[in-house]
């Protein structure tokens, strides 16, 4: 959950990885090789003032040469990025070209910074100041230019030897492994296009949401062996080939990307094709995913210098204050309290609330089928009901719905999301001991300390079965395909599953019907009682005001120790996040309300008036009231409704959930933690970004020659069309 300052300091337009986007494109007229070698900026910081007044820097000159930018990559950021731009923005092509230009030559001026402070920060022994493991004891001069000199090749082999001096092995592998993967995405792009899949493998219907962080390799993740495959290479490590690919449908792919980018201008025609990293334009982006990982390490050193001024003292006054202001904002309505709660985030948090009433709930819909959604619609009144509603007919209908599991597409889509759990002892299976297949399998493998590829998904249990009959059968092409039979199940059936598996996950009686409250549950005169129970009575008349609490077919709650403690709610292991997390996965598995998957706490709840039909505005008001855990089943005319709260701002704790305190900084999860990542995190964006614009301003004066004319041509496209 930590956000490095470092994606602040991003100074360049993306890369050209898109293959193809260049070709066709009717940029240069005159042959394009020749016209894209031309230097349309040189860039040397020892030139700048700033750097002829510092007497730190002295020695350091001879390290730094004049940094060509070439017009092929004023092009290229333009292909990628440009003419987005310009039509966000309104922008003609001086315009844009004049912005690429400012940012090619920014980032040039930001990665010679780089290098000056590697060189020059040390400690008070001469050592290098933010040393990690694989640092050298300090950089230098010396050492930096006889790694230049002991590069074999041609000028762009001393440039990246330059470069990797100032990282270390992990970081030089990182910046590699991500280089390798963006080429095979742009093979397997073109790939994708020569299979075909329609005939063999039908993808068209649609995949069912999957929860975020599916698939997310963790940012210091570098496999022992990864390789950019063209179709001839006998070995690509842990690359994984698209279905369907042949080594002829790969080197067809491969031929494609070779055309495209010798058509762009950006291969020379003589090149040797069959080492794919041995081509000009791989060494090329090599050297922009190097100076990116030296951009980072600074961002990195920025954001520890920034840290030492984050104290925890400092981080509590901070939330005080916070607080304090909510506190005001709110109960003189010059803070809206629910925008604040629509914008919650583990970086932007509602600490407060101005009454009881507000919170967070996930709403699990169990629809009607098409056919008994159509009968009721059908339907004009409600029998013997004189304000013509169909509440009697509903609850005839709700009787027989049946809920299904809604993930068989994470069976068979493009990605097939599932294992066979059968030796996972702790798979909930329900009454079914048949069933055995769970989801996401590389989100869940990693034992406490070991090093996993995908980061471990948060605020998803993982360990409900999917609840039916699934046949798998081998295909010769090595493709599994599946028969799937769903169980259906009634509201009675859901009920179950849900107690059943937050009692398993959290301890047995951990959820249960209020004892005080309504249980229908098996009851079948919920469904048959008369109409005049849906209203309000006054001195025992029958009024025509619906009475809301009438439609609760079920309520219950979970039953934390000690109780509820927002401090913990994303703490893994901790009752309050196995409860959401359980709760969030059942939503997965059966809620038709899709827009409700992957939310951050589900929807947020007002004290007053909400857009929410009546049955579910008085359901998640009531729940929110008696705080997170509770829950409650209600009906609408879309189906069953299971509403859970996740947050309440109750009266309980004077409508103040959180509470920062400085011995869980440390502890990952912990309210106080987020908190105090959050105010790191900005604290260091904003001290980044300052400095990266103070040391652009300082450096870039007499250190940038800049030929306009090169580019003219570019700049006058708009005349040309």
């Amino acid at each position: 959950m930590k956000q490095k300052a470092k994606a602040a300091i991003a100074l360049s337009v993306a890369s050209v990885m898109a293959c193809g986007l260049l070709a066709g494109c009717d940029l240069v007229t005159t042959d394009a090789k020749k016209d894209y070698e031309q230097v349309i900026a040189e860039v040397n910081i020892s030139k700048s003032d700033e750097f002829q007044s510092n007497k730190e820097f002295d020695g350091y000159q001879e390290i730094f040469s004049d940094e060509p930018i070439y017009k092929r990559d004023m092009v290229a950021s333009f292909v990628s990025s440009g003419s987005s731009v310009m039509n966000s923005y309104g922008w003609t092509y001086r315009d844009t070209f004049d912005a690429i230009k400012d940012s090619l030559v920014n980032r040039q001026v930001y990665v010679q910074y780089a290098k000056l402070f590697l060189l020059t920060q040390t400690d008070g022994n001469g050592n290098y100041s933010y040393s990690k493991e694989g640092e050298p004891e300090r950089y230098t001069a010396a050492g930096y230019r006889a790694e230049m000199a002991s590069a074999t090749g041609g000028e762009m082999e001393k440039t990246l030897a330059g470069l990797r001096y100032f990282l270390t092995d992990q970081e030089e592998k990182q910046a590699e492994y991500g280089l390798r993967v963006s080429f095979n995405s742009s093979l397997d792009s073109i790939e994708e296009g020569i299979i075909d899949y329609e005939d063999d493998h039908d993808y068209s219907e649609s995949v069912r949401t999957t929860p975020t962080g599916v698939g997310t390799e963790d940012e210091d993740y570098v496999p022992e062996s990864y390789a950019i495959y063209t179709g001839t290479e006998t070995a690509v490590g842990s690359y994984e080939m698209l279905d369907g690919s042949t080594a002829y449908t790969r080197r067809q792919a491969y031929a494609t990307f070779l055309t495209n980018v010798r058509s762009s201008g950006l291969l020379d025609p003589d090149e040797d094709t069959t080492n794919v990293e041995g081509l000009s334009y791989y060494k090329r982006e090599l050297k922009s995913a190097y100076e990116s990982a030296l951009i980072n390490k600074l961002a990195d050193a920025f954001e520890e210098d920034e840290g030492k001024n984050i104290t925890p003292e400092w981080v509590e006054k901070r939330f005080n204050e916070t607080l304090g202001n909510q506190k005001e904002g709110f109960e003189t309505e010059s803070i809206s309290v629910d925008s604040g709660l629509d914008g919650m985030s583990d970086t932007s948090f509602v600490l407060t609330a101005p009454k009881a009433g507000y919170g967070f709930v996930i709403n699990i819909l169990l629809p009607f089928s098409a056919q008994d959604q159509q009968a009721l619609d059908e339907i004009s009144q409600d029998k013997d009901d004189v304000n013509g509603n169909k509440y009697g007919w509903r609850a005839s209908i709700l009787y027989r719905l049946r809920a299904t599991d809604q993930r068989g597409t994470w069976f068979t889509g493009e990605e097939d999301y599932s294992y066979d759990a059968s030796a996972v002892a702790d798979a909930y299976k329900g009454a079914d001991a048949n069933r055995k297949y769970l989801f996401f399998e590389d989100s869940f493998s990693a034992n406490e300390g070991e090093s996993t590829r995908y980061e471990t998904l948060k605020n998803y249990y993982g360990k409900y079965t999917y609840n039916g009959k699934v046949e798998a059968t081998e295909e010769e092409d090595g493709h599994t395909s599946y028969k799937l039979t769903p169980t259906p199940i009634s509201i009675d059936g859901f009920i179950d599953e849900m107690e059943g598996y937050l009692n398993n996950v959290l301890g047995a009686g951990s959820a249960a019907p209020l004892s005080d409250g309504v249980n229908n549950k098996n009851n079948k005169s919920y469904y048959t009682k008369p109409v005049e129970d849906y209203y309000v009575k006054d001195n025992g008349k029958l009024t025509s005001e619906v009475d809301y609490s009438s439609f609760v077919y079920y309520e219950g709650s979970v039953n934390f120790a000690g109780g509820f403690d927002a401090n913990h709610l994303f703490l893994k292991d901790s009752p309050e996040n196995k409860a959401l997390s359980v709760i969030n996965e059942l939503s997965f598995a059966y809620n038709t309300d899709t827009a409700g998957l992957n939310t951050y706490l589900g929807y947020a709840v007002s004290a007053g008036k909400t857009d929410f039909v009546g049955e579910f505005e008085y359901a998640a008001h009531e729940v929110c009231k008696r705080g997170a855990g509770n829950y409650i089943v209600v009906p609408s005319d879309y189906g069953w409704h299971i509403i859970y709260c996740t947050l309440a701002y109750t009266d309980d704790n004077g409508c103040t959930p959180f509470q920062f305190n400085q011995d869980d900084i440390k502890t990952e999860g912990t309210f106080s933690y987020l908190f105090y990542e959050a105010q790191k995190s900005a604290a260091a964006a904003t001290n980044s970004q300052n400095r990266q614009t103070d040391i652009i301003n300082k450096f870039s004066k007499n250190s940038v020659t800049v030929y306009e004319d090169r580019y003219e041509d570019l700049s006058n496209l708009d005349q040309q069309s």
